[in-house]
Order: C-alpha cells, then sequence, then structure tokens
C-alpha cells in the first residue's frame, strides 16, 4: 500500500489495517526506524494505579509460591484443566 507523507509529517493508516488491527480513534503508537524501516507498534497506556496495583498482586502470588501455599503449572494446559475440576 501506498501512503503519502502529508503536512505536519502525517500519514494515513490504511482502513483495512485499522479494521484489521481493531485501532480506534486516540490509539497510541510506539514508533521506531529499523534498518531504514519506520515500525508502528500499538501500545496500551494503563494509569500508574494500574501497573501499581497489578506488581502488588504479582509480588503477593510470588510469595504465596515461595511458602508453597500457591499452585504451580507446568503449562496453560494444566492450569485450564486444573480450573474445569
Amino acid at each position: 500500500m501506498l501512503v503519502e507523507l502529508k503536512s505536519k509529517s502525517q500519514v494515513t493508516i490504511p482502513k483495512e489495517i485499522v479494521k484489521t488491527m481493531n485501532l480506534k480513534q486516540g490509539s497510541q503508537f510506539e514508533i521506531s526506524e529499523d534498518q531504514g524501516k519506520i515500525v508502528l507498534v500499538p501500545v496500551t497506556i494503563y494509569p500508574d494505579h494500574v501497573i501499581k496495583n497489578l506488581k502488588a498482586e504479582v509480588n503477593e502470588i510470588k510469595e504465596s509460591i515461595k511458602n508453597g501455599k500457591q499452585p504451580v503449572f507446568d503449562s496453560l494446559d494444566v492450569l485450564f484443566e486444573d480450573l474445569d475440576k
């Protein structure tokens, strides 16, 4: 697909790519250059309090695993089998 660089260094992402990747107005991207290619990677930005809460939950689970109180699964399949019981 061919796109044109507009004023203010803007380009339009073709509609079919927007639809395929479920992009919306306000979507954010990490942009980089890689060996002469422009790379856009969609990103999701989470508020600090969400990250803080997630880190706390992960630390609690790590502590439970360390103390033998949290089951550890070898794979997602084994986890799902356990959840189905």
